[in-house]
């Protein structure tokens, strides 16, 4: 079990869950809420491609570079992208995504999913830019669809 999220995914679980694997001992996921499912179907995005990417480099310069090409591939695919981040670093994430996108990017922040103060909103970056946000030190989900 992990304290939050779904094991293995962007979880240390992956590891235990291929150990198992390997030893040939049954590996049986149970039914619950995944955060990073549930704010795809509430950012009103793409659902039928969708790419996820974990965390992001924490470097700046490196997580500049994969946001960029994270959108490249959503604008040639139609493909929402999906990562987390941990909470003391969201408003340096959001700061980042509000620079480095293009304007008509579609953003979604999804925050405490599955908690009491659950909120997913999802704008343009030319939006976000009007109206930003100061993010809480909250569990969060970024998605993101280039158009």
């Amino acid at each position: 079990m992990s304290d939050a999220g779904c094991p293995a995914v962007a979880d240390p679980g992956a590891k235990l869950v291929a150990l198992a694997q390997k030893k040939n001992i049954t590996v049986v996921p149970l039914v619950g809420p995944s955060s990073i499912i549930l704010s795809l179907m509430a950012s009103g995005l793409n659902g039928q491609r969708f790419c996820f990417s974990g965390y992001l480099p924490v470097k700046e310069d490196e997580k500049r570079q994969q946001l960029q090409l994270m959108e490249k591939r959503s604008k040639q695919h139609s493909e929402t992208q999906i990562f987390i981040e941990t909470p003391y670093r969201n408003q340096v994430m959001f700061n980042t995504l509000l620079s480095v996108l293009h304007v008509e990017t579609l953003l979604t922040v999804s925050f405490n999913v599955t908690a009491k103060g659950q909120t997913t909103q999802t704008k343009t970056i030319r939006q976000w830019r009007l109206t930003p946000m100061v993010l809480e030190k909250s569990p969060a989900i970024y998605l993101f669809l280039a158009q």
